[in-house]
């Protein structure tokens, strides 16, 4: 799209080719997702139509502790975890994952298409933390990523976890 975008006509995001993720720490994790967002220009929030398989996931279980997210069901059926507790979620839910909350996932417990809208912002630094993995994620624009092992990681006298 050309800097000037700031309106997709619904014509417009129908024609539009979702792009296939893989989440890189979980191959269950399968999407297709449109970033409206990025589309329009947006640069610290985004704005995503995310369609999941039968059985799929929308990504592996984690939490931020800077990014705020979250979603609603258009269509489908599925089950969004929530720390270790496990929501069924249907077409008009709504779920709202903070900064600093309970780790997350939504995964497709139904027999068609998943479909929903996932708004998150997009901060340039974060720190997220995948239990199921015993993972931690450090992202810094403009820097590598880093992902360690929370068993090695160091905490100094005093430090929070």
């Amino acid at each position: 799209m050309s800097d000037d975008t700031y309106h997709l006509s619904s014509a417009k995001i129908s024609t539009l080719a979702g792009k296939e993720k893989t989440h890189f720490l979980n191959d269950k994790a399968r999407r297709s997702e449109k970033s409206l967002g990025a589309l329009t220009g947006l640069t610290e929030i985004d704005f995503c139509l995310v369609e999941v398989e039968p059985g799929d996931e929308t990504t592996e279980h984690h939490k931020h502790y800077h990014e705020e997210e979250c979603l609603y069901v258009l269509e489908g059926e599925g089950t969004a975890r929530i720390g270790s507790a496990s929501h069924a979620v249907m077409a008009g839910d709504f779920v709202g994952f903070r900064k600093g909350g309970l780790a997350h996932s939504l995964k497709n417990t139904g027999d068609g298409l998943l479909r929903c809208i996932i708004v998150s912002q997009r901060k340039n630094h974060d720190v997220s933390d995948y239990p199921r993995r015993g993972k931690r994620l450090f992202r810094n624009k403009d820097l590598t990523w880093n992902l360690v092992d929370l068993t090695v990681i160091d905490r100094p006298f005093g430090a929070r976890t």
